[in-house]
């Protein structure tokens, strides 16, 4: 069994920064992307920065230059850093992984989700 754990998540004023943090543990044989997503209240989730076992990252428009995400393949742990917050940031935070097991087999992986909000 794979699981992804996070943390990292709470409470933060407008301008302010957290850092979330996703581990993967279990049979794990590699991992190809790992994922940050973010769900607000009433909109649908969204991909907030990517990031590949090569090393190639994406992030959405809204927070580019504010927003950083790193992993350690070693330890498989992504790690989402939140610079310059805005109230519009307010969202449950999700992590995502893409494994392959020991078996061979391939399958998407989900965190169960971390609260951050933004707000004075």
């Amino acid at each position: 069994q794979v699981q992804l754990v996070e943390s990292g998540g709470g409470l933060v004023q407008p301008g302010g920064s957290l850092r979330l943090s996703c581990a993967a543990s279990g049979s794990i044989s590699s991992i190809g992307v790992m994922n940050w997503f973010r769900q607000a209240p009433g909109k649908e989730r969204e991909l907030v920065a990517g990031s590949n076992s090569f090393g190639s990252t994406n992030y959405a428009t809204s927070v580019k230059g504010r927003f950083s995400i790193s992993r350690d393949n070693g330890k498989n742990t992504v790690t989402l850093q939140m610079n310059s917050l805005k109230p519009e940031d307010t969202a449950v935070y999700y992590c995502y992984a893409y494994i392959t097991g020991h078996s061979g087999r391939h399958s998407e992986y989900w965190g169960q989700g971390t609260q951050v909000t933004v707000s004075s």
